[in-house]
């Protein structure tokens, strides 16, 4: 049994039920077969059964990745080489003044074919099939892996192209699971073909039958957001972070400078501050180019990326917090952006920047029947005397269908979370705050972490945390079931 088929049952928040709508959205009559569709799915060119059709049902198909993975997979030899001469230069500079130029050309000459050589057996020994009930992957060339990914559990899938790949005509396939941290990868595939295999999971995971599923293809999708690019640069140069960083980048290679004239230790020191500078200013940049939200039966999906394009899908029903976060640059303009905590996947960013009624609406689609507070509750006076100034940053909501806390002064971040996401709510008090008569209230979610309402009334705590557990009883006995293909 792999990790995989250990995940929680719980968790999983499929029920395998194709829901009437969506078989209206992806084009499927009442019978559950597409129209012109034939049951059966035959054997492609090139597959190889797995075993023959001894019950009736098409036979199992192994299929390779696409035939430029072996160049991929080459450098794997060479990165170690290179991993141990960044480890220990004074030993790999001693070595190679060691070597004469014949022998130089002699390892070259082993070392290229061996290397050229582990990435034709590697992609030779990887092997994927959908079976009717898992995603089977093989992989390994002395050690032997194969992970049983079950199809129910699938709850993303995500398809990337880094800028070599597009160049090649190739993607990669990245899935998340319920109950692993890790996400399983095919590298590479075909553009169209992972296209394809990507709609063929997705709607095995939302229960189409294994005999239509291949033959539905990707479901409509309707464009709520795009970020124009002169946007995105605006909010990056109007962002804090990436002025401080720059400041810093220049500043403090020019004191080391000036104290120690040691160009070695300046040079250690501006590199990274530079890199850092260059992330959050024209990595960002790079990152959410042509950022574009549409919303599907499959979910809300995100396309990004200027020289690496990603096709990322935000699971419906997973996700288990909303931050709204608004720097102090920002307001004059009304700008906001939109954060996510997913249960079991990396998906955090849902808008890098857009006007606060356009990103609510958006949020809306995340989160239905969920409206954004306006009127927040202030924290005691008394608090200054806890936390100076920053006292004033938090503030806090609890309405019918979401708790919301506010922190931040400068930068503000407004978390939301659904009642039936909570998974504990704890009250917590310091001497200091018991001895102002306050105390916070922390709510845990389903993604591992926490939302805190600090400073409040300690009375008006305990009060809380009653009202919350109940309501989370309540909001989870309530609340529908996770499920693919919805349009809401």
């Amino acid at each position: 049994m792999t990790p995989h088929d250990r995940a929680d049952d719980r968790d999983q928040g499929m029920d395998g039920g194709i829901p009437d709508d969506a078989k209206r959205d992806r084009g499927v009559p009442d019978d559950g077969i597409p129209d012109g569709a034939e049951r059966g799915r035959g054997v492609p060119d090139g597959g190889v059964p797995e075993h023959p059709p001894a019950t009736g049902r098409p036979p199992v198909i192994e299929r390779r990745l696409h035939p430029v993975t072996p160049f991929r997979r080459a450098w794997a030899p060479l990165a170690v080489l290179a991993g141990w001469a960044v480890h220990d230069p004074n030993g790999a500079q001693e070595q190679l003044t060691r070597l004469t130029g014949t022998v130089l050309l002699l390892a070259l000459a082993v070392l290229v074919p061996a290397a050229g050589l582990y990435g034709f057996l590697s992609w030779w020994f990887t092997h994927y099939a959908v079976t009717d009930t898992e995603l089977r992957i093989r992989t390994g060339l002395l050690f032997r892996r194969t992970a049983h990914i079950r199809l129910e559990r699938i709850q993303a899938v995500d398809v990337s192209r880094p800028l070599l790949a597009r160049v090649a005509g190739v993607a990669k396939l990245r899935l998340d699971v319920v109950g692993t941290d890790d996400k399983d990868e095919l590298a590479f595939l075909g553009e169209r073909e992972a296209r394809a295999l990507r709609a063929e999971l997705l709607a095995r995971a939302a229960g189409f039958a294994p005999e239509t599923a291949h033959e539905v293809g990707e479901a409509p999708a309707r464009t709520l957001l795009r970020v124009p690019p002169r946007e995105l640069v605006r909010s990056v140069l109007l962002t804090g972070a990436t002025w401080g960083s720059l400041c810093a980048a220049l500043v403090v290679p020019t004191v080391l400078w000036l104290v120690t004239h040691n160009p070695w230790t300046v040079l250690a020191t501006a590199l990274p501050l530079f890199g850092a500078a260059g992330a959050s200013s024209v990595g960002r940049f790079v990152t959410e180019f042509d950022w574009t939200v549409s919303e599907s039966p499959d979910g809300l999906r995100i396309d990004h990326g200027l020289l690496d394009r990603a096709h990322e899908t935000v699971p419906p029903g997973r996700v288990q917090t909303v931050r709204i976060v608004e720097p102090l640059l920002w307001r004059g303009r009304g700008w906001v952006r939109v954060e996510l905590d997913v249960a079991g996947s990396d998906n955090s960013v849902l808008v890098p920047v857009a006007p606060r009624e356009a990103a609510e609406a958006v949020v809306a689609r995340v989160l239905p029947g969920v409206a954004v507070p306006r009127e927040l509750s202030r924290v005691p006076r008394r608090a200054r005397w806890c936390v100076p100034v920053w006292w004033r940053g938090h503030r806090l909501a609890v309405t019918d269908t979401v708790f919301a806390a506010r922190s931040g002064l400068l930068c503000r971040r407004l978390s939301l979370v659904p009642h039936a996401k909570v998974q504990s709510v704890r009250l917590a008090q310091g001497p200091w705050e018991r001895r102002w008569g306050l105390a916070e209230v922390h709510v845990d979610t389903g993604a591992d972490k926490t939302v805190t309402a600090r400073l409040r009334d300690a009375r008006e705590a305990a009060r809380l945390l009653d009202e919350q557990a109940e309501r989370s009883r309540t909001g989870r006995r309530d609340a529908l079931p996770d499920r693919w293909m919805t349009t809401g």
